[in-house]
């Protein structure tokens, strides 16, 4: 007999599954790794149970979508974290977060931590603007928990940010129950400590699933398959409005003349901060043959 059910966390080669029989402890077969395939957080698979609560993981279930790196998949929100101060935000990096998730068909979610110690306006003003749901939050003066929570609610989700941000306290205000380990900022090197070693799923009391994740500080486009640079305008939802306006049908939107895109920039409709991430994403990848695209696409 086999039973259904959601990976809550992969450690060591063994994998936590809920299924509607309980929490089994189980190992993957070998024909996953035989066939590259490999079982991850959020992965809803088949199990063969066994004796004492251990169990065989025999088959993946088709996914609706993956992220490399936090490794996990079939997610419905990705709350990207960054705080205002201590590491202050780099937008870069939330940009791309944000392209990854829209991509991949994840509604972002952008988080500003860290609002007691300078404002966040500017940078709410900015995701705000581009339509991306953003919510500023404090857990030391419990401000914007209710929010966050509530979009939670009912949803695969899982937190991402840069380390240091607060994802891990940030998460400890909103559900006190999960009790996780927090870090200090490291003075010498101006960023968080790594609590969090692994992705781990906890079940919300609605039936939800929120996740927290390793903290990063890097961004590898090549490996979350950002490779594709005409589809890369698709990770920027406000360009949408102008990207079929373009003199040229070929636009890049880096510099052309009769660019629809840098007209709205120049104008005030777009902001800089997110055309300039859009550039540097494009420069990224700009080289990378076709048929390397055509073999990394989202």
């Amino acid at each position: 007999m086999s039973l259904e059910g959601f990976v809550r966390t992969c450690l060591g080669g063994f994998y936590t599954v809920e299924t509607e029989d309980g929490l089994y402890t189980c190992r993957a077969r070998g024909r996953f790794r035989r066939e590259g395939a490999s079982p991850c957080a959020g992965d809803r698979v088949e199990i063969q149970p066994q004796a004492g609560g251990t169990g065989a993981l025999t088959a993946i279930l088709p996914r609706k979508n993956y992220l490399p790196r936090p490794q996990v998949s079939n997610l419905d929100r990705l709350f990207i974290v960054a705080s205002v101060v201590e590491p202050t935000a780099n937008t870069l990096l939330i940009d791309k977060a944000v392209a990854a998730a829209e991509l991949n068909g994840i509604e972002p979610v952008v988080i500003f931590t860290k609002g007691d110690l300078a404002p966040a306006d500017r940078l709410w003003e900015v995701y705000s603007s581009a339509g991306i749901e953003c919510r500023i939050a404090c857990a030391k003066q419990r401000q914007g928990l209710e929010a966050v929570q509530r979009l939670a609610e009912g949803k695969v989700s899982a937190f991402i940010g840069n380390s240091g941000v607060g994802k891990s306290t940030l998460l400890n205000g909103v559900f006190p129950w999960l009790s996780l380990p927090t870090g200090e900022i490291s003075q010498k090197l101006g960023r968080g400590r790594h609590t969090t070693r692994q992705v781990e799923f906890f079940k919300l009391e609605d039936g939800g699933y929120v996740a927290d994740t390793p903290g990063f500080s890097t961004f590898d486009m090549e490996r979350y398959s950002l490779t594709d640079r005409e589809r890369i305008a698709e990770g920027f939802r406000e360009f949408g409005a102008y990207t079929g306006s373009c003199q040229f049908k070929s636009c890049s939107h880096t510099c052309e003349k009769g660019c629809a895109v840098l007209s709205a920039v120049r104008e005030g409709k777009i902001a800089r901060s997110r055309l300039e991430s859009y550039v540097a994403m494009y420069q990224e990848i700009k080289d990378v043959k076709q048929w390397q695209q055509k073999s990394k696409r989202v």
